[in-house]
């Protein structure tokens, strides 16, 4: 048994965390001395996925471009406005409610879209557990005010998806910038370099990169 089998085999994580994640700890850091650093910090806390797709997307739209604790508070705002987040009960709140809760015109039309995409059945959320990355991405895309950054959290928050590796993602570069580099403003092939090391969990090592800059987790 190596080191980085000895360090994990401590670390029991609950039924809830994603089948791969045992497996993906210990080979993150037998492979990288960043996550062999790091994973042991976070004990047996792990990526959580909330079930459903619609308030995934919903979530994701918030906090685009936007801090995680400011994201966190627009979305309890918002989530007091319809009984349930579901697309039926999104389409019924008032402009003026969700522009009250912290959301700006643009992220309000976007959300709007978003339910009646779901509402008319323009996706098919039943599909996307067979589909590959890609060919996801590339449907949601198409929503208007999802890119593929949203996407790409999707992925990560809701099919839990083990190899994403977001780019478009500032507290990534960030991450990767202050663990790796010394603080060194980082590009995207920078990071795409260090994550070979990373690769087939990569959305594991961005999960512990995000952590490395806010020990709270977030749940999209």
């Amino acid at each position: 048994m190596n080191k980085a089998q000895a360090a994990t085999k401590k670390i029991v994580f609950d039924a809830s965390a994603p089948i791969y994640w045992a497996d993906a700890c210990k080979h993150l850091m037998k492979k990288d001395r960043v996550m062999k650093r790091l994973i042991p910090q976070h004990g047996s806390v792990s990526l959580q996925s909330r079930g459903d797709a619609f308030a995934t997307l919903a979530r994701s739209v918030v906090g685009q471009q936007i801090s995680v604790k400011a994201a966190q508070t627009v979305w309890d705002r918002f989530a007091q406005l319809p009984e349930q987040v579901t697309p039926a009960q999104v389409l019924k709140l008032k402009i003026d409610d969700m522009r009250a809760a912290g959301l700006s015109v643009r992220k309000v039309e976007y959300l709007v879209d978003l339910a009646l995409h779901f509402d008319n059945g323009m996706v098919h959320a039943d599909a996307w557990v067979g589909m590959d990355d890609e060919a996801i991405i590339t449907e949601l895309v198409a929503i208007r005010g999802i890119g593929r950054w949203t996407a790409e959290m999707f992925l990560i928050f809701h099919l839990m998806r083990p190899n994403v590796l977001p780019l478009d993602d500032v507290g990534l570069i960030n991450g990767i910038s202050k663990s790796y580099f010394s603080g060194e403003a980082v590009s995207r092939s920078d990071a795409r370099e260090v994550s070979q090391a990373w690769a087939p969990y990569r959305t594991v090592a961005t999960w512990y990169i995000w952590r490395s800059l806010d020990p709270l987790p977030v749940n999209y």
